[in-house]
């Protein structure tokens, strides 16, 4: 191993490729998921502990605006993950492996992403 090879430790001059952008979105989205189901079964637990839990509950994904954001970010994140997971699971197939259709597929993976969590963000407020 040569030594005495430059190193790059300025994080700001360092251009990833698209490719390695949605692989670091797609492993963020999935700890914001895992986080965001402690919030959801919270609610969950809430709203089966009885009727006043309920309406608490709804009142709040109502009218509250960090409930909507917490709801809205895991949704996000939702959205990304699946596109994203669907995206790999046909790679597993073969297709999109090449460096210019794997470009063209995670352009499309960040497109369809976009799409769906400006439609989620419509749907919940």
């Amino acid at each position: 191993m040569n030594k005495k090879r430059p190193v790059n430790l300025d994080l700001s001059t360092i251009s990833m490729p698209v490719t390695a952008i949605v692989s670091i979105l797609h492993r963020i989205t999935g700890v914001i998921l895992f986080v965001g189901l402690a919030f959801l079964f919270y609610a969950f637990d809430l709203s089966l502990e009885s009727q006043e839990g309920f309406n608490q509950v709804v009142n709040a994904l109502q009218t509250s605006f960090i409930a909507k954001f917490i709801i809205w970010g895991v949704v996000s994140a939702l959205m990304y993950h699946f596109v994203a997971g669907v995206k790999h699971l046909i790679m597993d197939l073969g297709y999109f492996e090449e460096l210019d259709s794997g470009r063209n597929a995670a352009i499309a993976n960040l497109v369809i992403a976009a799409v769906l969590i400006l439609l989620a963000g419509v749907w919940i407020w």
